[in-house]
């Protein structure tokens, strides 16, 4: 079955570009956004269409795409009589993009079941720069034929899309993503503050490092601007905190304790309430510094 309709909700630095490269691939693409100036800026900017609900945006659309905040911004464009479930047509499929509990992506499909729709959750990591230069990974929970429905239209922002199992798989995946980011940003913050005390060119240091067993796409992008003060760009900490709770509230559910994710967590609260919830996930770095 050959997509052309789909419909893009949430508009945020990630949304924006995605429904961006969906148009450009050559999907009818309409669009909603809480700000509605938003939405009209992208339809001027990608010759789309934007609605006044979630609802309208959905309708007519084979496959409706979200992404959002957290669990309660995804309940406030999905439920009701202007939700995205209230006008999309049987058969179609949902794809969610927002990182939410696992619990909440089996209920979504659930509630889709009911409505004879299809549900994938598909949360992506890659940040900012990931969603506008299409090289986003997709986790994604589900059926098979649903992924596989599905697969070629996410290629138009993803560079990698895997099906990792039934419905709420992908947004496990998506934890252990954020566990392992938070694990590395506290390795990277605690080897850059011996690397300043140390008087190591810290430029230099990164060409050596990120070639060896130390290398990782934080140590890379981040490790240089770290060291000089520099996080007002990327992935913000009030998404991070938002992230590390839901993963810690699942390994609760398990049985299991995440001591570094839990210790990492409260350094990000510390840092929010010195007023740097906006600020990248790097300025951990920060918490060393003082």
């Amino acid at each position: 079955m050959k997509t052309s309709n789909v419909a893009f909700i949430g508009l945020g630095v990630m949304g924006f570009p995605m429904a961006g490269h969906l148009a450009k691939a050559g999907y009818t693409t309409t669009v909603f956004n809480r700000t509605a100036s938003k939405a009209k800026r992208w339809a001027q900017e990608f010759s789309g269409e934007y609605q006044s609900t979630p609802r309208l945006a959905a309708n007519q659309s084979e496959i409706v795409f979200l992404c959002v905040g957290n669990d309660d911004d995804v309940r406030s464009v999905v439920y009701g009589e202007d939700g995205v479930l209230a006008g999309m047509l049987p058969g179609s499929v949902l794809v969610d993009h927002t990182t939410t509990s696992a619990e909440f992506a089996e209920e979504l499909a659930q509630a889709c079941l009911e409505k004879n729709l299809s549900f994938i959750d598909a949360p992506v990591s890659g940040g900012q720069a990931g969603a506008e230069n299409a090289a986003l990974t997709i986790m994604c929970g589900g059926e098979q034929a649903v992924f596989e429905r599905v697969e070629p239209v996410l290629k138009s922002y993803g560079q990698q899309s895997t099906l990792m199992g039934k419905n709420g798989q992908g947004q496990r995946s998506k934890m252990v993503n954020q566990i392992c980011i938070a694990g590395v940003l506290k390795g990277l913050s605690e080897g850059l503050l011996v690397a300043q005390k140390a008087g190591l060119n810290i430029r230099q240091l990164v060409d050596v490092l990120q070639h060896g067993a130390a290398g990782s796409w934080q140590m890379e992008n981040r490790a240089v601007t770290m060291s000089q003060g520099q996080f007002d760009f990327g992935f913000a900490i009030d998404w991070m905190h938002k992230d590390l709770s839901i993963c810690l509230n699942e390994a609760q559910k398990m049985g299991i304790a995440l001591p570094l994710t839990q210790t990492v967590d409260r350094e990000y609260q510390s840092l929010q309430h010195q007023g740097l919830g906006r600020m990248d996930t790097s300025v951990l770095f920060k918490i060393y510094e003082q």
